[in-house]
């Protein structure tokens, strides 16, 4: 007979592995913290389904070695939508010319 516990491992390993999901996310879907949702499923899962539990770990093996590409991609996103979706050259060029014309009102003579 399983615990609760158990079958909350078990209902989070099949979240997991059905929807590509990241701890983050199953924590978020199950209302638990990451720490609960990462010994659930490396823990508790191992001695309730062995078979489930190393299809999870090989997921999270992915997440984790495509981490800092999500994490690249989410910084891109956030900065093209704070500029307005100007492209680099574009926001570097006007802070580039707004510097000068500020250096040379300043009375700067370097």
């Amino acid at each position: 007979m399983r615990t609760d516990i158990e079958e909350r491992a078990v209902r989070l390993a099949e979240y997991i592995t059905e929807n590509r999901a990241t701890v983050r996310a199953a924590a978020k879907a199950f209302g638990v913290s990451k720490s609960t949702v990462h010994k659930d499923i490396t823990e508790r899962l191992e001695s309730v389904d062995s078979a489930l539990c190393a299809e999870v770990r090989r997921l999270l093996e992915l997440n984790k070695a495509e981490r800092h590409i999500r994490g690249g991609l989410a910084t891109r996103q956030k900065y093209q939508t704070a500029s307005g979706g100007r492209g680099r050259a574009e926001r570097g060029g006007a802070v580039q010319q707004s510097c000068a014309e500020g250096n040379a009102t300043s009375g700067d003579t370097r």
